[in-house]
């Protein structure tokens, strides 16, 4: 890319995160960890990636996202509403009464939401199936899929998997949020994700390693996982929980679901000027 769109880019990214942490702000509590953890992957895939039409969601041939960590939903329907598909100021009803933006990601409340998840694992299966479908009706579509690194401790995300590989899913991109920390604490503390990138290796991927916060990286990643023919793909990002904030990133394994008060957004948003 050239230095002109990274800039662009990262200028995206900024007001994503700003307007991620008054969105959570607004309701006083959320995922906000993982929401700012995955900021610049969905700024590469919604500017410079994704075949898309936020005038028309459900246009047929369109690639799609699985969100499989769903309860970072906040920091996609930042990035859905900075493109178009719904106005901005809907963030603040974020999980309030009537809401179209409930606390984990509902394809039938959302516009630009492929996905129903929350259900940790299940995500992968089904962008599985979908890149499957994609290959028997020949529509070119590529599917994305967003796991976390605690969600990889779950059995079904291998089955899923194994299923990519055995049937060849070049037109499936996975990407894994390793942000080190999940509910309950850090990942390594809990159940060990150790070599990662061999792990998939040896489900049959082809699997890359990068800074998750560098949209350089990120974009050149996929590019090259889109040269790659004959099996899957899988793009390793390692991130910072809460990135963007110290007021977030102080928190380390305890930025998870947490409150969010007026007084932290302020001293949050204070940062970013």
């Amino acid at each position: 890319m050239k230095r002109e769109e990274v800039m662009e880019l990262e200028e995206f990214c900024k007001e994503t995160r700003r307007l991620t942490v008054r969105q959570i702000a607004s309701l006083g509590l959320g995922h906000i960890g993982g929401a700012l953890s995955m900021v610049e992957l969905l700024g590469v895939l919604y500017n410079k990636c994704m075949n898309i039409d936020p005038g028309n969601p459900g246009m047929k041939g369109r690639d799609r996202l699985v969100l499989s960590k769903g309860h970072c939903g906040p920091g996609l329907y930042t990035v859905l509403a900075q493109k178009g598909y719904y106005p901005i100021e809907e963030l603040y009803t974020l999980n309030k009464p009537g809401t179209i933006l409930p606390s984990h990601v509902d394809m039938l409340k959302t516009p630009g939401i492929d996905m129903s998840t929350g259900s940790l694992g299940q995500g992968l299966s089904c962008a599985a199936g979908m890149a499957k479908a994609s290959k028997i009706v020949g529509d070119g579509a590529y599917i994305y899929a967003i796991v976390g690194d605690g969600e990889c401790q779950e059995g079904q995300i291998w089955e899923a998997a194994m299923t990519a590989s055995q049937y060849c899913l070049d037109n499936l991109i996975t990407f894994v949020d390793i942000n080190r920390a999940q509910c309950d604490g850090w990942v390594d503390e809990i159940v060990n994700m150790r070599h990662m990138k061999e792990r998939w290796e040896s489900f049959g991927f082809f699997a890359q390693e990068v800074d998750g916060h560098s949209v350089e990286q990120i974009y050149e990643a996929i590019e090259r996982a889109k040269e790659t023919k004959g099996i899957p793909s899988v793009i390793l990002l390692h991130t910072v929980k809460g990135k963007g904030f110290n007021t977030f990133e102080s928190l380390g394994a305890k930025c998870h679901h947490i409150p969010v008060t007026r007084e932290m957004e302020a001293q949050a948003l204070a940062e970013l000027e």
